[in-house]
């Protein structure tokens, strides 16, 4: 019989990415959809099961040729019933996503929080690999994490575990996050919190910089613009990469403190800034880490880019369903 496939899925505000992906971890056809956050979201589960159904169609193959569906949601996930208690960019409230999805699609669905199952991914095919015990930080708009141990995530007592963007880093004064804290890591090392620091050394000091002209003609900065600036030897900006790498090296290495990882990894837009950002960060991490955790870890770049959610599904599948049936082991 042949060999059956791998449904991966990523969710995201604007567009929902899918793949086909076989056993081991190859992709066999990727594709995404826009995400229809009409009606609070509602129409999304019908419309993955249809995107599917099409792209079935496409190549030739029937629905029998699906293990099942394993989806990276945004927001906090009940892994046990599969709902998703909010996702604000969706309109998601209480979602039942698992239940609603196996109805339209009649495979088995397993969900679970976005940053999660993009650590999964990177551990099974990414950066990560061979590693059972990681952390990853996706730095974006905002800034996510997974907590891996012994190859399992860590969801904790209801599922917050590895909220490493809320860790508080300003604990006076810091910027408003939109948990409801002040002083997150997520308001410093996001693309967003990047550009907001910027501003602000713009908006406080006559220093010369290649942005102000940016920021004096109200034109649009971008935190890959100031990651690029800072390479030409830009004062401020480089100012600004430094305190980043700071308040985040200081987080990780509380958390590396805690749980011992083999390896730290590092994705999301900004981490497209590559050793620009990897040098200042391993430098204030070695400083706050307990020596002997910093000499057992590796800080490294996520490699898997935009594939990493909708392989960390696929591999949701592989672990929690086939493993059931057949003697795979749990940890690749």
């Amino acid at each position: 019989m042949d060999e059956k496939w791998l449904v991966g899925v990523d969710i995201g505000g604007t567009t929902i990415k899918m793949g086909f992906i076989n056993q081991n971890g190859e992709f066999i056809y990727k594709w995404e959809i826009p995400s229809n956050i009409k009606e609070k979201g509602r129409h999304i589960p019908a419309d993955i099961a249809k995107s599917i159904d099409q792209t079935l169609n496409k190549l030739g193959q029937e629905k029998q040729k699906l293990m099942g569906i394993g989806i990276g949601a945004p927001g906090p996930v009940n892994v046990g019933t599969g709902s998703v208690d909010v996702a604000i960019n969706l309109g998601w409230e209480n979602f039942p996503l698992r239940d609603l999805l196996e109805i339209e699609t009649s495979l088995p669905v397993i969900v679970d929080n976005d940053a999660n199952v993009a650590a999964i991914g990177e551990m099974w095919k990414g950066a990560g690999e061979g590693s059972k015990d990681l952390l990853c930080v996706t730095l974006g708009t905002g800034v996510g994490g997974g907590i891996i141990a012994n190859g399992e995530i860590v969801h904790g007592i209801n599922g917050a575990g590895g909220e490493i963007g809320h860790i508080t880093s300003i604990v006076e004064g810091g910027m408003h996050c939109n948990c409801g804290k002040t002083g997150c890591i997520e308001t410093i090392a996001s693309a967003t919190g990047i550009v907001r620091l910027m501003i602000e050394e713009l908006s406080s000091t006559h220093t010369a910089s290649k942005l102000r002209d940016f920021y004096d003609e109200r034109q649009t900065l971008s935190s890959e613009l100031v990651f690029e600036v800072a390479n030409e030897g830009d004062e401020l900006a480089n100012k600004v990469i430094e305190k980043v790498a700071l308040y985040l090296g200081l987080a990780l290495s509380h958390l590396a403190n805690g749980l011992n990882p083999e390896k730290i990894i590092i994705g999301g837009g900004v981490s497209k800034a590559g050793d620009a950002l990897l040098v200042p960060l391993k430098n204030q991490f070695i400083r706050f880490a307990f020596p002997r955790v910093a000499q057992g870890v590796e800080l490294a770049i996520a490699t898997l880019g935009n594939d990493a959610g909708v392989m960390g599904g696929a591999w949701l599948v592989k672990k929690r369903l086939l493993s059931k049936h057949e003697n795979v082991p749990l940890h690749l």
